[in-house]
């Protein structure tokens, strides 16, 4: 009887102390998870009570050209960057693992851009772009080149975008990869050595099967954080050219805050939502049936 009253008090205890993360837990995640879900179904903005329209937010939103050229710069985005996002961090992990000394000096200069805020970084980079005194086109000029309209032309917008974000958020890959080379065991590039393996073996047969792990998470990480892109372009073109680097988390913050049509808005970030859940699950799937097969 003693044993059995202790072990209901340490059940009690135990509800006892997730009570308050329950609590909220449910008032401020699950509560307004579903309100957003129940304005998908409203027209409301923000002034007046929501008024029920069905599903014509969800119409409304299928048949919008803006809905649709936004989710394509978005994914044009997602695919400039996760490539060489993953590529890069990959061989800067490999070649600074292949040093002995001062690995530690390269880890913190290829991580630093990573640690300073998007305000920054995104500031800084438009400076840089500047058509008229940006470094970029003053070296440009000096080659006796014409200036490249960096921020301002809608062919160069979104690469422009692309190759500061590469160089800001890179170093988070590199520190993923760095970390999963130094788990590798010295012992199978002893064995390779012995059998005659080349550094291109070493690479093929080893160092990229071994990494299987850092890969998933680096290309679910990347394409996650790529799909979200909202601060870079915003801050950068503000959507211009003519609404040619408009993406999909502005699109919803334009309707949502700038013409006040909520409803719309949460029916968009719905279907964004839905699209996150069902990539995701399909790299996972991915991922783990080529980890099986390594």
């Amino acid at each position: 009887m003693g044993s059995l009253s202790k072990k209901k008090r340490s059940v009690f205890y135990g509800y006892l102390f997730f009570f308050p993360f329950a609590v909220i837990f449910i008032i401020f995640k699950l509560i307004p998870f579903f309100q957003s879900i129940w304005l998908t179904f409203n027209k409301w903005d923000v002034f007046g009570p929501p008024v029920f329209v069905g599903l014509a937010n969800f119409k409304a939103l299928f048949t919008s050209p803006n809905f649709w050229s936004s989710l394509w710069h978005t994914t044009y985005f997602t695919l400039l960057t996760v490539p060489p996002l993953v590529i890069f961090g990959f061989f800067m992990a490999i070649l600074v693992n292949s040093y002995i000394h001062f690995k530690g000096v390269f880890r913190s200069v290829f991580f630093l851009p990573f640690i300073f805020s998007i305000s920054v970084i995104m500031l800084t980079w438009g400076l840089l772009y500047n058509s008229s005194y940006g470094l970029f086109n003053i070296i440009i000029k000096s080659l006796g080149l014409k200036p490249v309209q960096w921020l301002n032309d809608p062919d160069m917008a979104m690469i422009s975008i692309a190759l500061t974000t590469i160089w800001w958020t890179v170093g988070f890959n590199f520190i993923i990869y760095l970390s999963g080379l130094q788990q590798i065991s010295p012992s199978y590039y002893e064995a390779s050595d012995i059998d005659g393996a080349s550094a291109f073996q070493k690479l093929i047969y080893i160092t990229f099967p071994l990494l299987k792990r850092s890969h998933i998470i680096v290309i679910i990480l990347q394409v996650i954080a790529s799909l979200q892109i909202f601060g870079q372009v915003y801050i950068m073109t503000g959507g211009g050219p003519g609404g040619k680097t408009r993406v999909l988390v502005q699109y919803i913050y334009e309707q949502g805050f700038r013409y006040f049509k909520m409803g719309y808005a949460q029916a968009v970030a719905f279907v964004f939502f839905i699209l996150m859940i069902f990539i995701s699950y399909l790299q996972m799937k991915l991922m783990t049936r080529k980890e099986e097969q390594l």
